[in-house]
């Protein structure tokens, strides 16, 4: 179990601070420094353990825990008590993944079906809002493009628009939807990319940002084609794109 042990150990004890505190009554988070320390890991561990589904018995989470800190008889031993976190974590994941999947194949078949939505052989979805007059770019090029990237609810994550300047990244470096979206634009073109998880990040998702079997939504400007002295000038003046690339 490895890694998922160390981490279920370590989520178990820094959410025990909150809990016990919680099982004891409404605790004041302005009764001094271990009253404010407590309560703000209540705070961060509670949304943590939100995203994971699960439920919990205050109660019962504090009477495990106090079983092991006062060295009192348990119901399990650690190794059972392991196994049964570990369970209900992938059970809670897998849960969430096929909610997940479920909830993207209606949004995509429904999508699919507006006449101004246009899909390709991959699954990829595109609406054009302007067609544009320059060239098309290929896979070894490098772009400049500005973009707004948001969930099917609307949730936006990324912005280059946010952060006051496009976005320059060579084709071949980013998530297959967006390699193949943008082939599909001239310079000037503005498209919104409806890009499946499968041609995005998949069943793992994108770190903290993107969760796993997550359709992204992106509205693309494509501004230029950029030839290699214009990038190797951008990088020498320090005008590089940011680090949170598609």
């Amino acid at each position: 179990m490895g890694k998922m042990k160390q981490s279920i150990i370590g989520m178990a004890l820094v959410f025990a601070l909150g809990a016990i505190g919680y099982a004891e009554g409404k605790v004041d988070a302005a009764s001094g420094a271990d009253g404010n320390t407590s309560y703000a890991f209540g705070m961060v561990i509670g949304s943590e353990l939100k995203e994971t589904g699960l439920t919990f018995n205050y109660g019962a989470f504090t009477q495990g825990m106090r079983g092991i800190l006062e060295d009192k008889a348990t119901d399990f031993t650690m190794e059972e008590a392991l196994e049964r976190v570990q369970a209900a974590i992938l059970a809670s994941m897998a849960k969430q993944a096929e909610e997940s999947r479920e909830k993207e194949r209606a949004f995509l078949e429904e999508n699919g079906k507006k006449p101004e939505i246009h899909t390709t052989e991959s699954g990829l979805q595109y609406e054009i809002i302007d067609e544009g007059t320059g060239e098309y770019p290929m896979e070894t090029d490098t772009v400049s493009a500005h973009y707004r990237g948001a969930f099917i609810d609307g949730t936006v994550f990324d912005s280059s628009y946010e952060r006051g300047e496009p976005a320059e990244f060579p084709l071949y470096a980013v998530i297959p939807g967006w390699a193949e979206g943008l082939q599909l634009m001239r310079v000037g073109a503005a498209y919104r990319l409806f890009i499946p998880s499968a041609l995005a990040y998949g069943e793992r998702g994108g770190g903290s940002v993107v969760p796993p079997y997550a359709t992204l939504v992106f509205e693309v400007e494509l501004l230029d084609i950029l030839d290699a002295d214009e990038v190797r000038g951008n990088r020498e003046t320090g005008d590089e794109a940011p680090d949170e690339q598609p």
